[in-house]
């Protein structure tokens, strides 16, 4: 799961330069497409500065659990802030790389299965996202549910504000090309597909069995 060196450089005002007003509704219909109920465990993979962690904390509750994993240490310094500013015992980070979670697990979390796994905006950042996509949802419980949220080119009338939002994307690290929510859609069944601001936001979700999960198809990235 390597970040690009801005998201150490600018991990400070990554909350003020990540454009929410635009990126917010995908990370609502991700976690809403997940079915969480309080006390559930959840996973939110390249959670950053945990702008994830509020929407997850009305749905899981105080009981609930949710553990957020990145590879930058100065992000997950900022996710930290919010989680003792708002009080959030319940809330686990790890730093880790998410392309060694089938091999190497959750560092200091017990090994509990969880019952979502969560990736808004992440896997695109990842020059091998199909090793996290396949470790993640190995820690999901039997019939758990991910949530994948990315982005692309827009399309329709949209299509011509591509040159600026391939430009967002680079100037973030991204690989607009990459589509990781494929690997869901191939993963998964119950599959819920939602597209957002004119194309560009691409939400998917969807109930992962894992026998066989990520052993057919696609090439090892």
């Amino acid at each position: 799961m390597r970040r690009p060196p801005r998201y150490t450089r600018f991990a400070a005002a990554y909350d003020l330069m990540s454009a929410e007003p635009v990126y917010r509704a995908g990370r609502r219909a991700g976690i809403a497409g997940l079915n969480l109920r309080a006390g559930d465990r959840v996973l939110d993979v390249g959670c950053g500065t945990g702008l994830n962690f509020k929407l997850l904390q009305d749905v899981v509750g105080p009981t609930g659990r949710v553990v957020g994993v990145d590879l930058s240490g100065d992000m997950l310094r900022q996710a930290e802030q919010k989680v003792r500013r708002y009080g959030w015992s319940n809330v686990g980070l790890v730093q880790a790389d998410a392309t060694t979670l089938a091999d190497e697990g959750l560092p200091g979390e017990d090994d509990r299965p969880f019952d979502g796994v969560l990736f808004t905006y992440a896997l695109s950042l990842m020059p091998h996202w199909l090793r996290a996509w396949r470790g993640a949802i190995g820690l999901l419980r039997p019939g758990g549910r991910a949530a994948v949220v990315d982005m692309q080119l827009p399309t329709g009338r949209a299509a011509v504000l591509s040159p600026l939002a391939r430009w967002a994307c680079h100037l973030g690290g991204a690989d607009i090309d990459a589509h990781p929510w494929t690997a869901l859609e191939r993963d998964a069944r119950d599959v819920a597909r939602k597209s957002l601001r004119g194309g560009h936001i691409q939400v998917r979700s969807g109930t992962v069995d894992l026998e066989g999960a990520g052993q057919h198809g696609g090439e090892e990235q």
